[in-house]
């Protein structure tokens, strides 16, 4: 009885593995099965993106990174963060519950490249911005299981005596131009200089900031110190803005739990 059902599948795999052999006989014809297969699949991935317009949320509040933010975007990525934390909440109800309203493709649209991810030895990062202040930042980063004893994320207390590069950063906000990120010129050209003014409150560089990235953005002593700018100051000022570039998410979404 078994042999009988498998009858039919044994005879199509007969039938596809000749055919096939065939196929590797004429070389023109397996180049064109070949070209065939992957037109097929790359229209299936390309045709969406000529709806992208349609799908993809708009967020008018949507602002940039600062200077100092993306260069601890910039530090995030050469330490390897992304490869244990995710910067994807998915639509599942116990995630939303967890960690907030679900992300928007539109959050991660100055995003490059964008760190969804999907590996998660940590928790997700999407919405950790201002969930803990700048001094839990700082001691979590230095020692994590001071804070949290289970951990197994690596120590970052050298990013306290490492001082920033600052000087590439004019050059990094107009290559993120070219790809679509609206970077203005005054913006470019005080890049190095607005990096460290977000890190000093009350000085003149700090009101070219606001001036520049709005009255909102996070200006402080992030690493807690203000004798110089640090890498530390740059992914704790990273971290901060996490989830808090628009607030679409929270306006279009029922509160948690809901």
């Amino acid at each position: 009885m078994f042999r009988m059902l498998l009858k039919p599948f044994a005879r199509f795999f007969e039938v596809h593995a000749k055919a096939h052999y065939r196929a590797e006989r004429h070389s023109m014809a397996l180049t064109a099965g070949i070209i065939l297969a992957a037109s097929v699949g790359g229209f299936i991935e390309i045709a969406p993106l000529f709806t992208i317009d349609e799908t993809v949320e708009s967020a008018p509040d949507m602002r940039l990174y600062t200077p100092l933010e993306q260069a601890g975007r910039d530090i995030y990525i050469r330490e390897g963060c992304y490869l244990c934390h995710s910067q994807m909440i998915r639509t599942l109800q116990d995630e939303v519950d967890r960690y907030g309203p679900y992300s928007l493709a539109v959050e991660s649209q100055y995003d490059h490249p964008m760190l969804w991810g999907s590996k998660r030895t940590g928790p997700d990062l999407a919405r950790v911005g201002e969930k803990y202040s700048d001094d839990w930042q700082v001691r979590h980063l230095v020692d994590p299981r001071a804070l949290v004893p289970e951990s197994v994320m690596p120590q970052y207390a050298f990013l306290l005596a490492a001082p920033l590069e600052t000087e590439s950063l004019p050059g990094r906000l107009a290559a993120l131009r070219t790809v679509g990120v609206p970077y203005t010129d005054d913006q470019i050209a005080n890049a190095a200089v607005d990096a460290g003014g977000q890190a000093v409150p009350d000085t003149e560089p700090a009101d070219g900031v606001a001036e520049r990235y709005g009255e909102e953005t996070n200006i402080r002593l992030f690493d807690g110190r203000r004798e110089r700018l640090t890498e530390m100051d740059a992914l704790v000022a990273y971290l901060q803005i996490l989830g808090g570039l628009t607030d679409l998410p929270a306006e279009t979404q029922p509160p948690r739990g809901d």
